[in-house]
């Protein structure tokens, strides 16, 4: 059978492919990506899959950096919709930072200004959406407009207000930032916080940043209140976007997340990554939808390229109701002179112990066979309705405009739409 292995490293990237054809294993493509500033030589290694060859760049690997792995398993044998993950501390680029540079790298307003003290750092990879306790967001009661020159020679702002509209519409907001004294690093951050009179409630971030080696950030939080018009049903949605790009290399990285949840365990979850390194693409999307009464889809697509034509890749699905589904994906590989090399796999669970199995591959194997296996997935979210509930204390706290008697808000009964997009971006988005 085939497995797809992933291994993503804080300081490298590890992609491997591996066949196993006629009981042998055979390594179809192994692949180190390494985010380092002193631009490491380059050697020639080989990557095959069946009936040809193609030959691929590796960086060569230093010593081990001592820093936890996390590792993307499928294995199309045993469990082939599952992902193992195991948490690892992200950096935006891999490179560790000693603590001379941190200082250079995170510029501090002096804390004996009456000016902001930065909190900005690049955002972090593959850390999902935040809570917003973790934000720490504190919005000004009053309106105002400063700016200070620290002890450094650095300089900074703040500035806030309020906006009103039609229907009930308010929106409070504080910004501030600085930058070094001679402009090479700066930050910038703004809060909101939005409320009408159809109990519409959002809380959101915004923020910015470069340091002097010409890196370059940018990223936005936001969750919201909102009641169906139709149904009365109370919605969550959460939702972030993060960016960073190297200064110094051809590298950078995005990232999109979403979850919606409402009161009647309705839940929605997904993301969309890019990524590059040099000559080097990778891209994932992923998605988890539960109805709330048991029925359940889940669903994975990962690929990856190198501007010599090699491109690889895994995908698979599963739906689930009351113990009956079905899974299939596929693992596939296309060489430089456009050779394809796939294996696909299904499973059809009947509820009653026996589990429908077959597949086929390009390389002439195939499979149908019926065997005994219990059926496992998961119905439910793990974190769903309540847990946001729990954790959304400051957005349901926002207080709306007073309404006055007799004046009632304007509904718009009009189709939802979601905020999602089924095409990742092909290159990062421009930074705001």
């Amino acid at each position: 059978m085939a497995a797809a292995t992933f291994r993503v490293h804080s300081t490298q990237f590890d992609f491997q492919l591996r066949l196993l054809h006629s009981n042998t294993h055979h390594v179809l493509q192994h692949r180190k990506l390494w985010f380092r500033p002193d631009r490491l030589p380059l050697s020639q290694i080989c990557c095959c899959c069946p009936d040809s060859f193609a030959p691929i760049r590796k960086i060569s690997r230093p010593g081990n950096t001592g820093e936890r792995n996390e590792e993307w398993r499928f294995d199309t044998t045993k469990i082939p919709h599952r992902v193992r993950i195991q948490s690892s501390r992200a950096m935006p680029f891999a490179s560790p930072l000693s603590p001379a540079k941190q200082e250079k790298f995170y510029p501090r307003c002096n804390p004996r200004n009456s000016g902001p003290q930065s909190r900005d750092t690049p955002p972090k990879r593959d850390t999902g959406i935040a809570n917003e306790k973790d934000w720490g967001i504190n919005l000004l009661n009053e309106i105002v407009n400063e700016s200070g020159i620290n002890e450094d020679g650095s300089t900074w702002f703040r500035e806030s207000g309020e906006e009103l509209g039609e229907n009930g519409y308010r929106c409070r907001w504080t910004r501030m930032g600085g930058q070094s004294f001679d402009g090479s690093s700066e930050w910038k951050e703004t809060w909101w916080e939005k409320s009408d009179w159809t109990g519409y409630k959002e809380l959101g971030v915004e923020k910015s940043g470069k340091n002097a080696e010409g890196d370059s950030w940018w990223e936005t939080w936001q969750e919201n209140l909102n009641q169906d018009e139709w149904s009365n049903i109370a919605r969550i949605e959460r939702s972030a976007q993060k960016q960073a790009k190297s200064g110094t290399e051809n590298a950078g990285w995005y990232e999109k997340w979403w979850e919606k949840y409402d009161a009647k365990g309705w839940t929605e979850k997904g993301a969309h990554k890019y990524g590059r390194l040099d000559d080097q693409s990778w891209w994932e999307k992923w998605g988890e939808n539960y109805d709330g009464r048991g029925s359940v889809l889940k669903w994975t697509d990962k690929w990856a390229e190198t501007a010599l034509g090699t491109k690889w890749g895994d995908k698979w699905e599963e739906r689930f109701f009351k113990g009956l589904g079905t899974r299939h994906g596929e693992t596939w590989h296309v060489s430089p002179a456009n050779e394809r090399w796939s294996r696909t796999w299904g499973e059809e669970h009947f509820g009653n112990g026996k589990v429908h199995k077959y597949g086929n591959s390009t390389t002439g194997e195939s499979w149908d066979i019926v065997v005994d296996e219990e059926t496992y997935y998961e119905a439910e979210p793990h974190y769903g309705w309540a847990d946001v509930v729990g954790d959304s204390t400051q957005l349901l706290s926002i207080q709306p405009r007073e309404r006055p008697p007799g004046v009632f808000p304007e509904l718009d009964f009009g189709p939802t739409t979601s905020p999602r997009s089924d095409v990742p971006p092909e290159d990062l988005p421009p930074t705001q």
